[in-house]
């Protein structure tokens, strides 16, 4: 069912490009990722090296032009990067979809010519690691209450206040953050501006200690008189709030790609082990209980891609996607924890112990229901969409 033509008319044939990169990442997680993936868990490291790495493959800048360093790819190309990191991965994939889609997403979107060949060659390279900076310790979903501020003074903004939740905050080297330049809780009163590491006074604060995603680094950020040249604006004064809706309707789909990879993962492993796990003679896939959970998941699984693709694709020509990102987040993200859940199920005892997969995509899901917009927030905007 659609209300618009231009979502129309997809066709989900993978490319021979898509093609190409799924295997190349298929490829690189097996070996540089996949062997690391339970003691970077356990010891909640965040590995710069392994992004240094994927910055070589291009999959660091996904979508910037070559001329700026990137591949030069689409959204479906880039949803295929996620997944394929995911199934290893979530963690990884996380931080890959942040750096993409939030730091350097944002200045590919709304920088000037100047801003964008001063930064974008070295987030597409993975020179430097990219943070964004929207969330604050009151303000998670209420964006328009924020207390950071920037105030004009002369050539520089004066930064004061704190961000919570920021993916690569202490590692990073550059953070697009959104500030209030206005009246609190005016949409016109919120600016985006990038600050670069070791601006006097801008500085990490505590470490998050996760349940999962503890691979992908998550800490305050606190800005301390922080001195900001005014070229750093991303934008006019006041296109703050616009300009991170917009960026996070490319997120969702990040996010939603996300889900994918991980539901796809745990599937994959319960799959397996249904057909290898033997009680009263016969695989337990052969048991009724056990098929039905699997045809459920391999039926919302396909059906997230679906929506996953329809977005991108939309993204890819331009056309607005608020609606349809809001959807494949939501409904992904959803299927996503459903899927770890069955598939610990599955694995019975074994599978609330490390030895085994499914208890890190257990651990791992339940973030992509909450982070970039929640499963009830993505519900507000797609009620709001269709009720318009």
């Amino acid at each position: 069912m659609t209300d618009n033509k231009a979502q129309q008319g997809y066709n989900f044939t993978q490319s021979e490009s898509q093609t190409m990169i799924a295997q190349m990442v298929r490829d690189f997680a097996q070996k540089h990722i996949k062997p690391h993936v339970m003691e970077w868990d356990e010891a909640q490291t965040f590995p710069i090296e392994l992004f240094k790495k994927l910055g070589e493959l291009g999959l660091m800048g996904v979508l910037v032009p070559e001329e700026y360093g990137g591949s030069g790819f689409g959204y479906l190309e880039y949803v295929k990067v996620i997944e394929e990191v995911a199934k290893v991965c979530g963690s990884i994939g996380l931080s890959v979809a942040a750096h993409n889609s939030l730091c350097t997403g944002h200045i590919l979107t709304f920088g000037n010519k100047e801003q964008k060949k001063k930064w974008l060659p070295k987030l597409a390279t993975a020179e430097w690691i990219g943070a964004w900076g929207l969330t604050e310790a009151n303000t998670g979903s209420d964006a328009l209450g924020m207390n950071t501020t920037a105030v004009l003074q002369g050539d520089h903004y004066i930064v004061n206040g704190s961000k919570n939740w920021i993916t690569h905050g202490k590692s990073g080297n550059i953070a697009v953050v959104m500030v209030r330049t206005g009246e609190k809780g005016d949409s016109k009163g919120i600016s985006a501006i990038v600050i670069e590491k070791g601006t006097s006074g801008f500085s990490a604060g505590k470490k998050e200690n996760k349940l999962g995603m503890r691979a992908s680094e998550t800490t305050e950020l606190i800005f301390d008189n922080v001195r900001v040249p005014k070229e750093n604006l991303l934008g006019n004064q006041g296109d703050g709030f616009k300009q991170a809706m917009k960026i996070l309707d490319g997120g969702r789909i990040s996010i939603a790609a996300l889900s994918l990879g991980i539901a796809k993962g745990a599937y994959q492993a319960a799959l397996d082990y249904s057909k290898e796990r033997h009680q009263f003679g016969q695989p337990i896939s052969s048991f009724q209980a056990i098929a039905f959970k699997l045809a459920d998941l391999a039926t919302e699984i396909e059906a997230s891609e679906l929506l996953i693709y329809q977005a991108a694709d939309m993204k890819n020509r331009g056309v607005n996607v608020t609606k349809q990102s809001a959807m494949a987040k939501y409904f992904a993200s959803e299927v996503c924890v459903k899927a770890a859940t069955e598939a610990v199920q599955i694995f019975g005892g074994y599978g609330y112990t490390k030895d085994f997969p499914v208890e890190k995509y257990y651990r791992d899901s339940k973030l992509c229901t909450i982070g970039e917009g929640t499963s009830e927030i993505q519900k507000v905007v797609i009620a709001r969409e269709i009720l318009r």
